[in-house]
């Protein structure tokens, strides 16, 4: 009985771990949103998507550098990871910036994350710092 039930539970875990892949879909960077196409344009002209996937929730253009951004259902940015490279700067917040430049001179922000509750940033130096909407630091990873 004790296999029996390890063995349902074994199943049961892969099945639930193939599900949530199997809503990311491959789709085309046409049916991508109007405002989406219309941020990668301006903010990243200068490269041309690896994929582009969708699923219930959000679409995600990734690189053949490895860098991705999702964008929300209505194409509005929510994170952009450039790894290696830094964030565009005019996406960046002022407030963000500023303190990023006082706190630590010479890293850049690799990746920008905005949520209901603020922002995440990561830098190249590898700490993942996050923000309130009102721009205070609530939290320091190393």
């Amino acid at each position: 009985m004790k296999q029996f039930k390890l063995i349902l539970l074994s199943v049961l875990a892969l099945t639930l771990g193939f599900s949530s892949r199997a809503d990311e879909r491959p789709i085309s960077y046409d049916q991508l949103p109007q405002a989406a196409k219309a941020f990668l344009a301006q903010h990243f002209p200068d490269r041309t998507p690896l994929l582009v996937q969708a699923d219930w929730e959000d679409y995600e253009v990734i690189y053949d550098n490895g860098e991705k951004v999702e964008f929300t259902k209505k194409g509005d940015w929510k994170e952009i990871d450039c790894r290696m490279s830094a964030v565009p700067d005019v996406l960046v917040p002022e407030q963000i910036k500023a303190q990023v430049n006082a706190r630590y001179p010479g890293a850049v922000i690799v990746k920008l994350k905005k949520d209901r509750i603020g922002y995440d940033i990561k830098l190249s130096n590898g700490l993942d710092i996050e923000f309130n909407k009102r721009f205070v630091i609530t939290d320091i990873d190393d």
